[in-house]
């Protein structure tokens, strides 16, 4: 549309909804510019004078009525001139127009545009009619208007004007090319007529709520779609819609500005996706790696990946990764062992997948080997038919794949320091987007850090592996037959994210039918706590086939514990003499044993608590307890009651009354002693040993009571 064409002087009358010649109050451009109405008769007599004549001119109707225009409007000076225009448009019937100096009745000059034409009334007879306004009122007026017209014309802002009726009155050009239709097929046609699509109900809803309220929306919808002017680009449009009102308050219609905002959305589409980016990395830098458990580490990403960046993700790693006996292969097929599976919903897709703990081979052709072959991060952003035979393991995965509806798909590889550990698979189904870089950038980035995590707990798991046979190999096997006893034991190590401890136990035959009952304690972790252990451990069996009291036994071992590189251990050694039914105890450090009495309640024994093996040069003492047949003597160590969150006095207590129950089998016992003070995140080993007093009655002799 065209300055020209742009209809801002026909805009009043139709927005005002009223049938021409009725009635209305004084509003528009007519009543801003005053336009004034004298009628002169052919002679040049004024006969009619209007109010707006009154105003301009100075002069009342009862002052201008039947005087020459001529005399009263104008300077003598200008006479000769205005009294032959005036002949000319009463011979002539032609109009003519001009800016004239006119003189007001309080003899000032004012500067009037007029307009002079000849009427003809129902009789023949010719009249002279002036219509005139304040001529500088009108020039800002012109320019107000040319500036108006202008700024909508070449504004790039799209703008259109709407009845109340929600009818276009007009558009301009911007509008017309946003749209893609001409102006003349917008006018008159409903809004929704012109924008069909869902989204155009809220500016729509927009418009009436405006109209009711009069309060303007601004940028209140944003509106993403395409163009007829760019059909091949995304753009993004903001609407904002205020209300028309006449001079009087009259409403007239809406007007919509329509701006285009495609950077300003790009630019915060891209700040989203950065702030979600690094959300989603700072979230994965919490939550994996928590632990030096494979899996564990393996489930943390997964937890963190869904559903906020995929639908499905299986976490797989080599499985000569974890089976140190199988050597691993640079080409062919890969043999991955799963770790971890999630989905953000029940789908198919998890069937398609192998479950944690499940060994699966895939061939050489499938991303998976590819990724992991190559090092490299394999991106799908539109999986196809053949795409997701490459995805799946087999034709059955990839079946269950394309019903579940999987259209995009991503492999990163788990790379640490070197070494391709496996891969992270990551599918889209139910959310429609495809994989893009910026995902590929976060799914590297996570899987990096978690693979760092799994060689972590990898190598952790390694060393633990071995410290604990280690343990387990110095650790004895029950003799078949001690005399006057009834023993059980467990050894438990201390969850994978913690390494193994320097926990032991021994039972040790003695002369004149006596056996030695140990547990121990290395302060400290690893092989190397381990290795003490078994030297500790082989002094103890040394020292106690000496026939030595328990407290020459810990002197002895104190003095080696002292040479074991800054090693101290805690050490508690019994010798029952079933002979006797007495039981020799000496305590270096150690937690104090139990006593279970037959009738009576579980109590620590009230020993003299020494000084742990390795202080040196502190003695220590032996106290000499009775074992009735049935009574059962409990030793252990300190992962057993020690936790972080109880104080040890509360735990003592616990202990005491697990055991105080129904006799059952020892192994029961054991059973039920790390069944209820264990738990899983325990940090530390145990080693346990009960012996239950029985009956002694060699051959030839009788037990002394």
């Amino acid at each position: 549309m065209t300055e020209a064409e742009w209809p801002l002087g026909d805009i009043g009358q139709a927005f005002s909804g009223r049938p021409n010649g009725e009635p209305s109050q004084p509003s528009g451009l007519m009543d801003l510019l005053g336009v004034a109405a004298v009628l002169l008769d052919s002679e040049g007599r004024v006969v009619l004078w209007s109010p707006q004549a009154e105003e301009l001119y100075g002069y009342t109707a009862e002052e201008a009525l039947g005087e020459f225009a001529v005399r009263l409007l104008v300077n003598e000076e200008h006479w000769d001139w205005v009294i032959k225009k005036f002949a000319e448009v009463m011979e002539t019937g032609q109009s003519w127009g001009g800016t004239f100096p006119v003189r007001r009745q309080d003899g000032s000059t004012r500067q009037v545009e007029l307009r002079n034409m000849r009427l003809l009334n129902d009789h023949g007879d010719f009249y002279a009619l002036g219509l005139g306004t304040d001529s500088p009122t009108l020039r800002e007026v012109e320019r107000d208007v040319a500036l108006s017209t202008r700024l909508i014309s070449q504004s790039p802002i799209g703008i259109a004007i709407l009845d109340p009726d929600l009818r276009y009155l007009a558009v301009n050009p911007a509008l017309e090319r946003m749209h893609g239709i001409s102006t003349k097929a917008h006018l008159g046609r409903h809004y929704r007529e012109i924008m069909k699509a869902t989204k155009f109900a809220m500016p729509e809803a927009a418009m009436l709520q405006v109209l009711d309220t009069g309060i303007p929306l601004i940028d209140q919808s944003t509106i993403v779609g395409r163009s007829p002017a760019d059909p091949e680009h995304q753009h993004a449009w903001t609407i904002s819609v205020y209300r028309l009102e006449d001079t009087q308050g009259r409403v007239l219609g809406v007007a919509e500005l329509v701006t285009d905002v495609t950077e300003r959305y790009q630019s915060a589409k891209e700040a989203t996706a950065t702030r979600r980016r690094l959300a989603l990395i700072a979230d994965g830098s919490a939550r994996i790696g928590t632990t030096l458990d494979v899996e564990q580490t393996a489930r943390e990403l997964a937890e963190v990946t869904v559903p906020e960046l995929a639908d499905v993700v299986a976490v797989d790693v080599l499985d000569s990764v974890i089976d140190e006996h199988r050597p691993p292969t640079r080409v062919g097929a890969a043999i991955f062992r799963a770790l971890a599976l999630k989905a953000a919903y029940p789908t198919e897709a998890l069937e398609a997948a192998d479950p944690p703990g499940r060994i699966a081979t895939y061939d050489a052709d499938r991303v998976a080997t590819r990724c992991v072959r190559t090092g490299r991060p394999v991106l799908i952003p539109h999986a196809e038919g053949t795409d997701l035979t490459r995805i799946a393991r087999d034709e059955r995965a990839a079946t269950l794949l394309a019903r579940a509806g999987v259209h995009s798909y991503m492999a990163v590889p788990l790379a640490a320091r070197g070494a391709i550990l496996g891969f992270l698979g990551l599918t889209r189904a139910r959310d429609p987007r495809p994989f893009d870089e910026d995902d590929l950038a976060i799914a590297t980035e996570l899987a990096s850090r978690t693979a760092v995590c799994i060689d972590n707990a990898r190598a952790h798991q390694s060393v633990r592996n071995a410290a604990e046979t280690l343990q387990r190999s110095l650790l004895p096997d029950h003799p078949p037959h001690l005399p006057g006893l009834q023993l059980a034991s467990r050894y438990q190590p201390a969850q994978a994210a913690y390494e193994i401890g320097g926990d032991w136990y021994d039972v040790l035959p003695l002369g004149g039918d006596r056996t030695a009952l140990v547990v121990g304690d290395v302060m400290g972790s690893g092989i190397d706590a381990a290795a003490a252990m078994g030297r500790l451990r082989t002094a103890t069996a040394a020292y106690a086939g000496l026939d030595l009291d328990p407290s020459q036994v810990l002197e002895q071992l104190d003095t080696i514990t002292s040479g074991l590189e800054q090693y101290i251990a805690t050490c508690l050694y019994a010798a029952y003499d079933p002979r006797r039914g007495e039981c020799h105890i000496a305590n270096a450090g150690h937690l104090p044993p139990v006593l279970v009495r037959g009738g009576k309640h579980p109590q620590l024994l009230d020993l003299p608590t020494g000084t742990p093996l390795g202080v040196g040069g502190v003695p220590f003492e032996t106290t000499t307890v009775s074992l009735d047949p049935g009574d059962q003597l409990v030793l252990y160590t300190d992962g057993l009651v020690e936790t972080r969150h109880h104080p040890i006095d509360q735990r003592l207590d616990t202990l005491l009354h697990v055991l105080d129950g129904p006799d059952c089998p020892l192994e029961e016992i054991c059973d039920r002693l790390l069944r209820d003070l264990r738990h899983p995140d325990d940090h530390d080993d145990v080693a346990l040993l009960i012996a239950r007093a029985l009956l002694f009655a060699p051959e030839g002799t009788r037990r002394p009571r």
